[in-house]
Parts: structure tokens; sequence; C-alpha cells
């Protein structure tokens, strides 16, 4: 077999996994790792030389400065920012003034079922969040009390097998569902 029949990726397997450049600190070759945050450049020389260099350099986005607002704190103007986590709106006055906009959670209409099983005074709502990754789950207002969630949006809706008082909506292979979120209990219905 000569060399022009031989696959392409197996003669070159780790052509791929290297830089065109050198690590400006020890000059020692950057190659491809893989960490719990993704792939980056790393130095050959690790450890005595701790150098990285993400793979794709984030594109920044300039502060968009929002008219006709105010922060509550310092009274400078607000603008939307991008930040370790997404964008969100903060005072154009950072590092001064640290004031952040929180992003106010929207409420399920559900009433917590370990509330209600509790039998606590004030029974806490479900209210939709979102994790630092962008995923949706739903959560008890009484937090830290209570340390309810669920994963999926919420229904008003009693299991008929073991009585817990809501009912989870799921998509799966067999179309969109209504599940009992305990674990213990296996109630599903479809949704008509």
């Amino acid at each position: 077999m000569s060399n022009s029949d031989q696959p392409l990726f197996s003669r070159h397997e780790h052509a791929l996994e290297k830089s065109e450049h050198a690590c400006p600190l020890c000059g020692g070759e950057l190659v491809i790792k893989h960490g719990k945050s993704g792939a980056f450049f790393g130095c050959v020389n690790y450890p005595a030389c701790e150098f990285t260099q993400p793979i794709h350099e984030h594109e920044h986005v300039d502060d968009k400065i929002l008219t006709g607002s105010e922060c509550p704190l310092c009274h400078s103007l607000l603008a939307v920012k991008q930040g370790r986590y997404g964008m969100f709106i903060g005072c154009t006055n950072y590092p001064d003034c640290l004031y952040i906009e929180e992003e106010k959670p929207k409420d399920a209409g559900v009433s917590c079922p370990q509330c209600l099983q509790k039998g606590v005074k004030e029974v806490g709502e479900l209210l939709e969040k979102m994790s630092r990754y962008g995923k949706t789950f739903y959560a008890c207002d009484h937090y830290p009390k209570c340390k309810y969630i669920v994963n999926y949006p919420p229904v008003q809706q009693t299991c008929p097998q073991c009585h817990w008082t809501i009912l989870v909506k799921r998509t799966m292979a067999s179309g969109d569902m209504l599940v009992c979120p305990q674990k213990k209990c296996n109630y599903k219905q479809k949704i008509q």
C-alpha cells in the first residue's frame, strides 16, 4: 500500500492536535488539551510551564447603554453588558458601583408540594429559574427553608397513584406526557 492509499487520518492522526504557535513563556510546543470546561491549548512542558490559552477567543460585545435608565444606587445610566455567564444589565459606573439588575423569576402558578406536605403556615410557590448553564428548573420561593426543585414544568394536578400535589410536563418518545415527579411513583398520562 503506497502512502497515497493510506487514509488521511491514520497517517496524520495527531496533526490536528497541534498548534502552529510556540509557548510564549518557555518556547515549548502548544497542544490541544481537554479539561472540564472543554478543549484548550496547553504547553507540553506542563507542569514546569503552566501556560494555557483558549482555542477560540470569545467575541467581546461593547456595553449598550440603556437610554432613560437609572441605577437605583448611584443614579448613573444602566447598560447591557457581557459577563462570564452571559449578558446582564449593570451600572455604567462599575467598579465604583456594583449594581446588577436581578432577573425576576417567573411564577409557575403552582404551589410547592413539599410545603403542602409539611403543612407549613405559608405555602411556597414554584418559580421558574435558570441555572448558570442555561438550564431551566422550578424551585420553591421559600428557599432555603424549602429546597424543593423539579427540572420540568410543573402542573397543579394531583397524582392519582401517590397523591403528590403536582405532575410535570415531559416530552418523551411516546409524545407529551404528564408524569409524577416522585421517584417511587411511575404514573404517566398522555396529554391529549
